[in-house]
């Protein structure tokens, strides 16, 4: 039987105020990176409901999507170092082919919450103009951070309701 490809569903939270964007620095296999307030989404919740999670997490702030600015695919490959005694390894590293797809969304920022600790790995939150975002690129954990900030800039905005998330999600139908 062949493996069906999955690519990994992420939402991120493109949070502008004042024509700056608020960044996270994270320390990631390549190195201390940039990214925007973004994760995984886990089982049981809507992309909007990780979309909140995940800002909260990473920012300690509260935040509430407001519109969708778009959907974006990428993908990249990197080595990832396994062990000498690992019988499936090719060899001091092996290649990891990672596909994400990512559900941006701008909305509300809310309050700051200074008595939860960051995720782990983050190291602090940052806020950069796009002229800062468009000059650090070399730092940046996806080539989608750009490419959200410059589609919310250029007013892309779509409905929440473009999305649907069936009630099965959060309570799935046990059939026989």
């Amino acid at each position: 039987m062949i493996e069906r490809w999955k690519p990994s569903v992420t939402v991120a939270a493109i949070i502008e105020q004042n024509g700056k964007f608020l960044l996270v620095e994270e320390h990631t296999p390549e190195g201390l990176m940039l990214n925007n307030p973004a994760g995984h989404l886990e089982l049981g919740e809507s992309p909007e409901q990780a979309c909140q999670r995940e800002a909260l997490e990473e920012t300690a702030y509260s935040f509430i999507p407001k519109n969708l600015v778009g959907i974006y695919l990428s993908r990249f490959k990197r080595h990832q170092k396994t062990s000498e005694t690992d019988p499936i390894s090719k060899g001091p590293t092996d290649i990891e082919d990672i596909t994400y797809l990512r559900f941006a969304f701008c909305g509300t920022l809310g309050t700051f919450n200074p008595n939860l600790k960051l995720d782990e790995g983050i190291v602090r939150t940052l806020w950069l103009d796009i002229h800062e975002i468009r000059n650090s690129r070399s730092i940046h954990r996806s080539p989608l951070l750009l490419a959200c900030a410059e589609d919310y800039l250029n007013g892309q905005r779509f409905p929440l309701n473009t999305l649907h998330t069936d009630k099965s999600v959060f309570a799935p139908e046990v059939r026989y």
